[in-house]
This record gives structure tokens, sequence and C-alpha cells, in this order.
């Protein structure tokens, strides 16, 4: 897969065509600040926002957003871990850190990167495979419930910090001409001649890229296939069977978007890492249009992690709705909640007798917004 470590490393220790004018390298430097800088912001706040409505929102706590919530918060590696360095190395032009802290910084940074993106991986097939039993067997109890996330998303987290350990090993501090200090994967050195990062890089892809989006594309095709052939069993009104479908379709149109926004910003940078590795001449300097092609497709690679939180609050009506609660709840709701305490589900008792006045309209309203 080589998602960001593996490929950037590499580059990080060769030498690089300069492909940009004096003139107009400060215009670039600051367009690229920009541009990470609002994935930045995006990333944190999007996926932060996710954590925080599924924690406070007892009627989301199920094994689909559980699952999103393992993605949101791998997402969050990367705007933590691997952008403050990549802005720093835009305009510094090296690795600034340097002793054990700058070795230890080097190895983690790229190292939870990796990590990232193989959470992210793993957490979409577990999302599909939760679909598939909703869709294809849904009067048997759930592939994945909730109680079995508890295994199956610790689970996501050991297996990438297994597979890509080696690079714990692997990546060096290594100082350029000049003086300057770049952060290297230096896999030969670490294990032998006979090792190759290029086969390593072609097996990781194959099993956290290439066969899991087989396994979701064949998934989801039977899934859209079950769908609309299915007819729901027993004497149901039309009317039931269309708010049972469109349930199911809603969930599955966020599910399937989350898959192909993923894939979208993948596929560039994993056709150039293969192309890079087996295919390239990289002893001698990259041309322009490569490197530039490189900066597009993995910056649209590292934007991945705002994409996600943005998918999820275009399809999904409840995080929608649980993100406008979560900001009324400071302003407008806090006059509601000062008047009222809920002691049932089904009713609002009042605090004071003067303030049972309020009309049945907003305690109505007050109940609906209570229950997201």
């Amino acid at each position: 897969m080589s998602a960001y470590s593996n490929t950037t490393s590499v580059l990080n220790g060769t030498t690089r065509t300069n492909c940009v004018s004096p003139d107009s390298l400060a215009a670039e430097k600051i367009g690229k600040t920009f541009a990470y800088c609002l994935i930045l912001v995006v990333s944190l706040a999007g996926n932060s926002f996710i954590g925080i409505l599924v924690y406070k929102t007892k009627t989301m706590r199920k094994s689909i957003n559980f699952m999103i919530v393992n993605m949101a918060m791998s997402d969050l590696l990367f705007p933590i871990f691997a952008l403050p360095v990549i802005l720093a190395e835009l305009h510094a032009g090296s690795w600034l850190i340097r002793g054990v802290l700058g070795q230890a910084l080097c190895k983690l940074v790229y190292f939870l990167q990796d990590i990232s993106t193989a959470v992210s991986v793993q957490s979409l097939v577990l999302i599909t495979v939760d679909r598939f039993g909703a869709v294809v067997f849904p009067l048997r109890s759930p592939l994945i419930s909730s109680k079995m996330c508890l295994v199956f998303i610790p689970a996501t987290w050991i297996v990438a910090s297994a597979v890509f350990t080696p690079y714990l090993f692997a990546l060096k501090l290594v100082e350029k001409r000049g003086g300057d200090l770049t952060c290297g994967l230096r896999w030969k050195e670490t294990f032998g001649e006979s090792s190759s990062i290029a086969h390593f890089a072609l097996a990781v892809s194959a099993v956290f890229l290439y066969i899991p989006f087989a396994l979701m594309l064949i998934l989801y095709s039977i899934i859209i296939i079950t769908l609309k052939k299915k007819k729901l069993p027993g004497e149901q009104s039309l009317k039931a069977e269309k708010q049972h479908t469109k349930r199911h379709r809603n969930a599955l149109k966020m599910a399937i978007a989350i898959v192909l926004g993923f894939a979208i910003c993948w596929i560039p940078l994993s056709v150039f890492n293969l192309l890079y590795l087996f295919v390239w001449d990289t002893s001698t300097s990259l041309p322009c249009s490569i490197m530039q092609y490189y900066f597009i497709a993995s910056f649209i690679a590292h934007a991945n992690c705002a994409v996600n939180p943005c998918i999820c609050f275009t399809f999904s009506g409840n995080y929608r709705r649980g993100l406008k609660s979560l900001f009324k709840c400071s302003g407008g709701l806090r006059s509601y909640t000062e008047l009222y305490s809920l002691r049932s589900k089904d009713r609002l008792v009042c605090k004071t007798a003067n303030n049972c006045a309020v009309s049945d309209q907003r305690r109505n309203y007050f109940v609906m917004i209570s229950a997201v």
C-alpha cells in the first residue's frame, strides 16, 4: 500500500529536480500552506464532532457508527502528527528536530500515518459486512453486533501496528549535503541486501488495498441486487415497505460514498507508488511532470481524512441533526434546559409552577431534540 511512509520517505532521500522558478516559489508555498491548513481544520473539527456525537447520543450507539468513529479516530492521526511535519518541511526544507527526539518522531510520524490508512480500510470492510448482513439477512442477528465491535475495533489497530512494525526499524534520520536532515527509509541497511521494500509494499498493498476493495465491490454489488429484488415478508403495507427500504438505502448510500471517497483519494497515489517501485528508474532525478503528479496524488490522499466526516454529515440526517443540536445546546436550548427536566421518556416535568405555561409546541420540540 505504501500509503505515506514508503514512497514519501524514499523520495525524501533522493535528489529532486527544481521544478519551480524562484519567482513562483513563494506563491506555491502560500498555496500549499493554505490547502494543508484547510485539511487540518476540517479534519480535526469533522472527525472530533463525529466522535462526540456518537458518544453523547445513545440512539446512535450502533455497530456501524462505532466503526465510523473508529475510522474518524484513525483519521485524526494525520492532522495531529503528519500535517505539522509537512508544513515544517515545506517552509524549512529539512527535518527540524535532531537527536533522540528527532529520531523518535521520524519513526513515529510515518508509522502512525500508515496505521491510520490501514485502520480506515479495515473499518470500511467491517462497515460493508455490517450493511451486507442488515440487507441480505435482515431476519437474523447482526453479523457484527455492538459487543463484537469491542473485539473488532481494537483488532484493527493491533493488526495495522503489527504489519507496519518494520518501519520503526527502517525509518532513520539521514543527513543530506549541506547538513540538512531528512527522514528516510533505509530498508536494505536495516534488513539486509536480500530484502526488498518493493515486495513488502506490494504485499501490503494487496492486503490493505486491492483485496479489501475487491471484497467490498462484490458485497456491495450483492447488496444493491438484493435491494432491487427484495420483498418484505408478510402482509406489509406499501408505505411500510417503502420506509423500510428507504432506511436501508440511506445507510447504504453513506457507506458506499465513504468507500468511493477512499478509493478516489488513494488510487492516484497507489498508481504512483507502483510505477515508482517497479517501472521508473529512480537512480536519477524524476521529471517535473512526475513530481507534480506526485504532489497532487499525495495531497488528494491526505485530504481523505477531511473528506470522510464531510460525507457523513452530507448523507446522514442523524449526524446533521446531532451536529445542529450540539451547537444549539450552548445557546438556544439552554433556556429550555433551565425550565424543564426530563423525568421520563414520555413527558416533561416543570421545575416551577410558573414555567408550566410554556406551549405544547415548545415541549414537543424539546423532546424531539433531546432524543437525537
